[in-house]
């Protein structure tokens, strides 16, 4: 990382591999197009996101042909020519440290899965410009949930076993469909390629409400002089923070922090994730000191252009973030004791006044403010009373295993939800959560009690009967 990193110039920076493939099928946008056009560019999206279907593993990304024989020409030599360049991992990468961080998943695979709902994904919310990307795209409170599947999506398959190294794994192919994805926003939202992109791109006047996610996004406008360009270099070396630093920050505050040599790799093979997925090197961190003080660099400099930039009138959007997130995890969580629960945990985890800006500020009820505390306070006691004896006991583990199953059942593996997954990501996915039911590390009655909380047996989909019924 280069410590005189400007952050503000970052924002001016997007991912020109990703932005010229775009380019290549969106053609050139002029003002007052006929519909005819618009159309046009649309099909080509959407025949890049079904072609890109394909890419159902790392293996597959090699010398790719589609099976559709007769697809645009167009987007298929733009999809080829950046899988040439962007699959290719980059020559730092060290195979043993991937591994590492691998086997660290798959024993805190329940607690990651906490941190990213209660800790990474709130974290994210707190860039401004980030959080009214969202906004445009139609992803509040209606799309909450395949938002989080989407995030989920991503990051189990860069997680698991041989994700990123094997050409069996699925962590390179998912995470080159959403820099795309990324590159597609940026394209909308500016009507051009970014790299030509200044000063104000107006709104679009008289047009009826969008009736798509393309349409909102064309139609809104930007400021690309002070709010930097959309899904800018700082707001994707950000996000990859959240995945990374911000979940072994998680881990220490629940007193289940990693070794140096642990935290290391960890933040190492979220690195290669970032590479694959645009980011420039030095906005990466290869320690928790460095990652640290990029984060807190990051989050300075937002809360001051919130303070600075925001156009009077115009709401945050940040705060409809943080409430949908949490009521879309209390529904979620079917033992009611711990339903409201996601809302102390993530204000503890992130801190009160990130918590507050985000709209995690919402009441809940006195009992569950009060099993949270009491139970925060009542597990840490007996965790250290007990380690002595048990260095591996942890009943903060347990609850947050809970947690964690409740979030992993509902958002990930249920297929009778949007967004299902393909079988090369949900076959080895659910083999993962089922191997993650019984806490090798935890006594036998605790792992008893996780059941009462969870499911007897091995972790699977229950089905959801008023989704059935519906």
């Amino acid at each position: 990382m280069n410590a005189a990193i400007d952050i503000g110039a970052m924002e001016q920076v997007a991912d020109p591999l990703a932005d010229d493939t775009v380019a290549a099928w969106m053609g050139n946008w002029t003002a007052g197009e006929p519909a005819e056009q618009a159309q046009a560019r649309d099909a080509r999206i959407q025949t890049a996101s079904r072609l890109m279907a394909g890419w159902t593993h790392n293996g597959a990304l090699t010398n790719w042909t589609p099976a559709e024989a007769d697809a645009d020409p167009m987007v298929v030599s733009a999809l080829q020519a950046y899988l040439q360049t962007a699959a290719a991992l980059p020559d730092w990468v060290d195979a043993a440290q991937v591994a590492r961080a691998e086997a660290i998943f798959m024993e805190h695979g329940p607690l990651s899965c906490t941190l990213l709902f209660c800790a990474s994904l709130p974290e994210c919310y707190v860039l401004p410009d980030l959080a009214e990307v969202l906004h445009i795209a139609g992803q509040l409170e209606a799309h909450t949930e395949h938002r989080i599947r989407q995030t989920a999506a991503m990051v189990f398959p860069v997680m698991m076993r041989g994700g990123l190294l094997s050409a069996q794994g699925t962590g390179v192919a998912q995470v080159l469909k959403v820099r795309l994805i990324h590159a597609t926003i940026r394209h909308l939202i500016l009507r051009g390629n970014p790299a030509a992109a200044r000063g104000q791109v107006p709104p679009v006047p008289g047009r009826a409400p969008p009736t798509s996610m393309n349409e909102a996004l064309s139609a809104h406008g930007w400021n690309v002089d002070a709010l930097g360009l959309p899904c800018n270099q700082n707001e994707l070396a950000y996000t990859l923070l959240t995945f990374s630093y911000v979940f072994l920050r998680g881990m220490r505050q629940l007193r289940q922090g990693l070794s140096r040599e642990d935290e290391e790799a960890y933040l190492h093979l979220w690195n290669v994730m970032g590479h694959v997925l645009g980011i420039q090197r030095e906005l990466m961190a290869q320690t928790m000191e460095q990652a640290q003080m990029l984060f807190e660099r990051m989050q300075q400099h937002a809360r001051l252009a919130a303070s600075t930039s925001r156009t009077p009138g115009v709401p945050d959007a940040r705060a409809g973030l943080g409430r949908a997130l949490m009521n879309t995890m209390a529904r979620a969580i079917r033992v009611p004791v711990i339903r409201q629960i996601p809302v102390p945990l993530t204000q503890w985890l992130i801190g009160e006044p990130t918590a507050s800006a985000i709209g995690v500020d919402e009441q809940v009820s006195w009992l569950s403010r009060a099993v949270f505390r009491l139970g925060l306070g009542l597990t840490r006691l007996v965790d250290a009373v007990v380690r002595l004896v048990a260095p591996r006991f942890s009943l903060s583990r347990m609850f947050t295993r809970v947690i964690g199953y409740h979030l992993l059942t509902r958002f990930l593996l249920d297929q009778t939800r949007p967004l299902k997954l393909p079988d090369r990501v949900l076959h080895p996915l659910q083999q993962t959560v089922a191997d993650w039911s019984d806490d090798p590390n935890a006594h036998g009655w605790v792992n008893r009690l996780e059941d009462r909380l969870t499911t007897q047996g091995r972790w699977h989909t229950k089905p959801d009967p008023q989704r059935q019924a519906g």
